[in-house]
């Protein structure tokens, strides 16, 4: 039997307008603490974010996105943040927040591979 690791993810959403309260899901952030994992995968249907928010601009919300990466994958490349520690990083990551990328609540799991797990969510919360 494959030993279980306790992993927390979130999902990340554009909020094309805060005030709305409307959001298309996009991305999917785990983090598992015992495997040392933090990463985050993301897509955008151009032809749902058009249709939920026309005049988005597409490059400037896939910089933001690409900022999580980053700050996932730590180092200098992800800025200050970057440096963090992991759980830093995911608690920051992961922050209440009132801009057009935002997270879900955190909710937590048990999964045996957290890239298997990610990938897994992924699926099912995005595409």
């Amino acid at each position: 039997m494959q030993e279980k690791h306790l992993f927390e993810y979130a999902v990340l959403r554009v909020v094309p307008c805060v005030e709305r309260e409307e959001f298309l899901n996009v991305g999917v952030i785990l983090y598992c603490s015992s495997r040392g994992f933090l990463k985050t995968v993301f897509h955008l249907n151009e032809a749902r974010l058009r249709a939920v928010a026309g005049s988005i601009d597409l490059p400037e919300l896939e910089e933001r996105l690409q900022a999580f990466e980053r700050i996932c994958a730590g180092g200098k490349n992800g800025g200050t943040i970057g440096q963090f520690p992991i759980a830093s990083r995911f608690r920051w990551l992961t922050a209440t927040r009132s801009t057009i990328v935002q997270t879900s609540a955190v909710h937590p799991g048990l999964c045996a591979d957290p890239q298997e797990t990610l990938e897994r969510l992924f699926r099912q919360l995005v595409l």
